[in-house]
Formats: C-alpha cells, structure tokens, sequence
C-alpha cells in the first residue's frame, strides 16, 4: 500500500474531550473517528488491527474446538423475559419496537439467543460437549461512554457458548477455553493479568477476567505481590488478618447517647464526636431478594456488593429506598445503628474485631459513642463484607496486597443451568432422562485488544504496536521520492516483501525526512526502512524497530533477506516466550 493512495488522516493536535492515551493516539493516528457518544468509525488503518486481532482469536477458538456461527443482533424481547434478565439488565438494554408492533433489543450479549438455539438443535448426550462461539456487533445504552473504544455503546465482541452433560465436562470447556485465551493474548502482545471476578448481569458461579494493567483502567485488581493471587476488586478476599478480634471490655461502661443534629454522613457525625472515621461504623440497608437486610461496614470503608449478597444467600441484592428504610427499621436512613436493629444483620470483620465504635441511635438526630460489639449487638454473622485494598493480607498468603487500575479484554463465566433451566434447554441422558444442559460463557472484547494494546504500548512520539497486530509490519520511507533509483528500491523490496507474505506501507510522500518519521512513529508501525539516495550509493539501508531507540544499516543487495530475517528473529523469540508461558501453566487449572 501506498500511504499517497491510502486514508491516513494524522493529527498533531490531541483531541480535546480524550484523556486515555489510547483514545487520544488512535484519534491522532488516523485510525478511528467519532460519529456520537460512544459510537466510532473505524478507518482502514484501525481497520486492519480489528481485523488482525479478531483472526488470532478465531484461530485460537478453531484450534480449542469451537464451531463458529453468527446470530442475529437482533432479539426479541420476550427471550429476556424468559430468561429473567429483561429487569436485571435494565435501561443498558437498547429497546426498540418494529413493524408490526413487535418489541426487540439490540442484543448486548446473546446467551438468551444461543440457548434458544440449542433447545432446538441438542437433544441427546451424544451430541455433548459442543462449544459455539461468534465474533458480532453488540450494543448497550451505557450512560456514560468514554475513554474512546474502551466503553462505547456499540461495540466488536467474540462471545462463546459451551454446553455439557455434567460438571466434569463443563470443567474441561473451561479449561480449555481458559487456555485458548491466554494463547490469544499472548499472540496479541499484550500483558495481561488474570483475575477471579464476579459474573455480573450475566450470572453464573466461577469466573475470571483477563486484564491489561494501565492507569485509565475502569476495574481495580487485587493482587498479591509474593504468591500471586489476584482479583477483580468486586471478588477480592481479605485475608483473616485485617479482622482479627479485639480486646474488649464487656463489663466497661454503657454506651453514651448522643445528640448529632442533622449529621447524618460518616464524615459529619466524625467530625461533630470528634473522633476517627475508622472509628464509626455505617448500617447499609438492601432488599436481598426484596426483603429488608442490613450489613454494618466500618465508616472509612467500602461496602462491597456482590459479598452482601453471597453473605445472606440472595441472588439480587439492591440499595434499599429511604421509604422502605424508615418503615423496615423505624429509624431514618443516617441514623441507623446496629443496636436493636429489627432485620436480618451481617457484621464485617472489621467492626467485629474493633473494641468500641460510634454507630447510629436508631432515631432522628441520634448517635450512640462507646458501643462494644458483642455486647451491645450481636457477633452471631460476621463475614468479609467490604472492598480489598492496598495493605489488606492476602486471602492466601497474608501477605500486603496491591491495588492497580486494569482494563478488561476478556471474561469467562461457569454459568451453570441458569439459562437452561429458564428457558427449557434440556438433553436426554444415556438412561432417557431429561436434564438441563451446562452451559459456560467466554467473551473477548476486539475493539478492547486494539485500546488496551495502546495503553500498554506507547511513548511520547505515539503508538507501539504488537507485531501480531500492528496495522502494516514494514513501513518502507524513500526519503528523494523524485529519485529514479531510491524509487527502484523501494518497489523493488516492496514486492520482495510483499511476495513473502509481509504487509507493507510505503510512504511515500515528498516530505521532508523529519514529518514523515513523526508520522511513522505515531501510528506506531513495528518496523521502519529507509531508502535515500546517499545509501543508495553506498549499497546500504536503514532500518529501525519502533521500540528501539537505534537503528542500523543493513545491504541493499540483500535487502528483504534481511528484513526478513529481522522478522523472523522477533517471531521467533515471541514464540519461544509463548511456549514458555504455555509450559508454565501446564497442568495447572484455573482455581
């Protein structure tokens, strides 16, 4: 390709809504444009990376024996409703109503689809295990889109669907699929960490996320430095350290009621008792399953959701409303206490292990100081109730956790029988019994692997791409474009390139040196060659990887073996650390 005849239309200035480095570089780079909020052209060159990243994922997915298949963006409603999630997913669910009155979605994942599918088509044991998998466009109303292609209302997903007889072999799709993952990330370039996580709107028990580190990341990971466990901050544990029991008093003083008008945050009951806020503690009031709980979480921590929920056995778990508050426990919300409290509580480790704390009076404009727990309230549930942070013990090991920002690019789920019960998908078994199937579910995000290989490839002068991925391999930069011979070499090791299965971009502009080299190294190609007419003379060119800082001069004679064999070592050690990684995880299964 010829950059005169190709669009490439490059930026110097950054766009003045971005703030991720890759939003700001691909914008700048000529590779993506917006249309709206959260929509995106993708131009030849950011084109070309979609493209390249979606075809390592679907030799991964063929080689772990995945049959690909395409459904309809497309669905009707009432396959939601089946499933129960037309509630759970909410105003992200694109509605719309089509001729003839029907009501559909824009599917933002398709498990209701694929299910409906399989009901249909799988029968019998003998049709099992089987693993289905698509690369399609989906779409959520995500209220606010940002930080380019990285959360967009339209968006370029690979979803996987595996189904099995029993819990033997959903393990084995798993795995497998688990294992297929870390095979496409690794081709990618990218370097990402794998995290527990939680299953979200999609449900399900087990599941991992894969995640690329980065500052702009929207997901916290937990990770342990020493023994490498590692977590979605919504999974994290805490280990048993940071809730060890305190020396208490029972036989101490009473608690002190106190009068704090219209103090009703953490931080202003603190500041009015003068005390600490990691001194207080907070009573949070949910409907689990539309019945009132409560969970009591130290005042300068976090509640964490998806614990709340585990910890009382519900499957929904939403914050309760300041009416069903007041008429649940008699008290208003700010006020809340543990004290007498009138529904089902869970304590924090936390609070259990401090000797006094600052909690609500249970009444307007009231607190109570010198509360003791297990002698004022009761320690009958105490559990891990709160977000993990930087300095908690690891579950594991105990030793001090870290706290780093990370993007996510893929996400695998054990679903179970959630959406085969629902919906009715069922195979007869050796015996004629008809039994749900077990399904998995396995995402990659593409336009996910493009941004997250910016973020974790680039420098002041723009992006470093992956070899596997990068847009063009070779860019090839005759510096006299009007020079016959410096022309003749260049189309000379284009084709020889080219022939050998290497795309190329040759700039060939008539600028000067320096604007087409700011150019080259902003879209980030690997690897650069230099014609011009003085190494003509002399019988040598330049080249340079984009991730070097120096470059060096090669034979013009034998040019493309030598461009070649440059390739051919880079491929070659990625290779050779590939297998490394694939031996390293040999035998080892996903915890």
């Amino acid at each position: 390709m010829r950059w005169s005849n190709a669009l490439i239309p490059t930026l110097k200035e950054s766009p003045a809504d971005a703030v991720a480095p890759s939003h700001i570089l691909l914008v700048r780079a000529g590779m993506i444009r917006q249309l709206g909020a959260g929509t995106y052209t993708y131009l030849p060159l950011g084109l070309r990376v979609i493209h390249k990243a979606a075809q390592i994922v679907r030799e991964e997915m063929d080689a772990a024996g995945a049959l690909e298949l395409l459904m309809p963006a497309l669905q009707p409603v009432e396959l939601w409703r089946e499933s129960g999630r037309f509630e759970t997913f909410g105003d992200l669910l694109m509605k719309l109503t089509i001729s003839g009155g029907a009501s559909m979605c824009l599917g933002p994942t398709h498990e209701e689809v694929i299910t409906d599918l399989v009901r249909d088509l799988l029968n019998s044991y003998k049709q099992l295990p089987i693993t289905l998998y698509q690369i399609q466009t989906k779409f959520r109303d995500e209220p606010r889109p940002r930080f380019g292609i990285v959360r967009t209302r339209e968006f370029l997903m690979k979803d996987a669907y595996s189904f099995d007889a029993d819990v033997a072999q959903l393990n084995a799709s798993y795995d497998a699929m688990y294992e297929a993952y870390c095979r496409v990330f690794d081709r990618c370039g990218l370097p990402y960490v794998i995290v527990e996580a939680e299953s979200g709107p999609i449900g399900g028990d087990a599941s991992h996320e894969f995640m690329v580190p980065c500052s702009t990341g929207e997901d916290r990971v937990i990770q342990c430095p020493k023994c490498g466990y590692a977590a979605n901050q919504e999974r994290a544990e805490i280990g048993e350290g940071s809730g060890d029991a305190a020396t208490r008093d029972a036989s101490g003083p009473a608690y002190e009621r106190v009068e704090t008008p219209n103090k009703r945050t953490i931080r202003e009951v603190c500041e009015f008792l003068k005390v600490e806020e990691a001194g207080s503690a907070k009573l949070l009031v949910f409907l689990g399953d539309g019945k009132p709980v409560a969970a009591l979480i130290r005042g300068d921590h976090e509640a964490n959701e998806a614990k709340v929920r585990r910890a009382f056995g519900v499957s929904t778990l939403v914050p309760a409303d300041p009416a069903t508050i007041q008429k649940a426990t008699g008290a208003p919300m700010g006020f809340l206490g543990p004290v007498d409290i009138k529904i089902p509580l869970i304590i924090d480790r936390a609070v259990a292990a401090m000797p006094t704390v600052v909690v609500g009076g249970n009444e307007l404009d009231v607190h109570l100081k010198g509360v003791v727990p297990g002698r004022d309230f009761p320690l009958e549930k105490v559990h891990d109730l709160r977000n993990a942070e930087a300095g908690d013990p690891c579950p594991r090991c105990g030793t001090a956790m870290e706290n780093r920002a990370g993007l996510e690019i893929g996400h695998v789920f054990k679903l179970g029988t959630k959406y085969s019960k629902a919906m009715g998908a069922t195979y007869l078994d050796e015996k004629g019994t008809e039994i749900p199937l077990i399904m998995g579910c396995y995402g990659i995000g593409i336009n996910r692997i493009m941004a997250a290989a910016v973020e974790a490839g680039h420098d002041a002068n723009g992006i470093i791409w992956p070899l596997a991925i990068a847009p063009y391999t070779v860019v090839i930069a005759p510096l006299q474009v009007t020079s016959a011979p410096v022309m003749e070499a260049t189309s000379a090791l284009e084709k020889a390139l080219e022939a050998a299965g290497v795309d190329v971009l040759v700039d060939d502009r008539d600028l000067r040196p320096g604007v087409k080299f700011k150019d080259v190294d902003l879209i980030g190609i690997p690897l650069r060659v230099v014609i011009g007419d003085r190494g003509v003379k002399e019988g040598t060119i330049e080249v340079k990887w984009r991730c070097e800082g120096e470059s060096k001069n090669i034979p013009l004679a034998n040019a493309a073996e030598a461009v070649l064999a440059e390739l051919a070592a880079v491929r070659s050690r990625q290779a050779a650390a590939c297998k490394e990684k694939v031996a390293a995880r040999a035998g080892a299964k996903p915890a």
